[in-house]
């Protein structure tokens, strides 16, 4: 059995492999629905991770971009221009060290006129990553907005056949007025409504007034609630993948402390490795340009003391 190795990728190979996983046939990406969900779940995740000490110039709205460019492409060049002072780019990488570590760094921007079109890492510039593959977390956004995307389709078709009112097959149009007027009354609520005995519905005898369409065995469809549900569900496996703390979303009445802070570790072991990959390469750079830019996790978690956790078998509401 062949094994997959680890191996950094560049840019032009990872553009490849998320062009397999979107293969221009599937339609559930290009729609609005897509659209709203991935720029919802974005700015979920970038509630994760708060910076601090960012230079001046890089506050505002350059501050959303610096946070759009991490959690897209997961990383960005530093540099020092004559024209601009310190700033970051996204771009591309190229070529790769005995540890195969990218080597270069290119990026495609008018504004910035220099004599040289590629800055060579660790000379001329300095990348903060988010990621320890340069992939980003764009991936995790798009694989649940899809199934968001989805599921929200499915929920407005059964919003929709929620309202699927009574069927009734009158035999003549004395019949057809006589139940009409019926409905009327119940719907403007009368206690009691009295109608013709002759109007009684006889299922095996088709010559009687009036048949119904009955829609049996409701219960076995796909109902709102449950997708309402899995709507739920969703957002919470994607909290979980992000770093955000999130008890089940079938919640015992009563839980453990085991289990509970099983689910905190759970949730923030992903962001845990972003953390640590943001606090490496921020390292690097702040040493360089003498900045102290400094990234931590915005949701706090409380750790279990050693006295609750040696307790055996006590259950304590979370």
């Amino acid at each position: 059995m062949a094994i997959l190795h680890y191996a950094p990728l560049n840019y032009d190979q990872i553009n490849a492999m998320e062009g397999m996983y979107t293969p221009s046939m599937v339609k559930s990406f290009n729609n609005k629905v897509f659209i709203f969900w991935e720029r919802a779940l974005f700015q979920r995740a970038a509630s994760v991770i708060e910076f601090s000490g960012l230079p001046d110039a890089w506050e505002g709205a350059t501050k959303d971009f610096f946070i759009y460019c991490l959690y897209k492409f997961g990383y960005v060049g530093v540099m020092d221009t004559e024209k601009y002072g310190l700033i970051f780019q996204p771009g591309t990488l190229d070529g790769y060290n005995i540890y195969y570590q990218p080597v270069k760094f290119r990026i495609n921007n008018s504004h910035v006129k220099l004599p040289y079109s590629t800055f060579w890492i660790g000379k001329n510039v300095e990348l903060i990553k988010l990621t320890p593959d340069y992939f980003g977390i764009w991936d995790i956004i798009s694989y649940y907005a899809e199934k968001l995307a989805t599921l929200d389709n499915a929920l407005n078709m059964s919003l929709i056949n929620n309202k699927f009112a009574f069927m009734l097959a009158a035999k003549n149009k004395q019949a057809s007025q006589a139940f009409k007027t019926m409905i009327d009354k119940v719907n403007a609520g009368e206690p009691a409504v009295i109608y013709d005995q002759k109007l009684l519905n006889d299922q095996q005898d088709k010559t009687e007034p009036w048949q119904l369409w009955s829609r049996d065995h409701m219960k076995e469809n796909y109902l709102t609630t449950m997708q309402l549900a899995d709507f739920n569900t969703l957002l919470h496996d994607f909290d979980k993948e992000i770093g955000i703390p999130t008890l089940p979303v079938e919640k015992k009445e009563r839980m453990i402390t085991d289990e509970a802070q099983s689910t905190v570790v759970d949730a923030i072991s992903r962001s845990e490795i972003w953390l640590d990959t943001l606090t490496s390469s921020l390292k690097i750079v702040n040493a360089k340009y003498n900045l102290n830019i400094k990234a931590e996790r915005h949701f706090k978690t409380e750790e279990v003391s050693e006295g609750e956790s040696g307790k055996d078998n006590d259950q304590r509401d979370v």
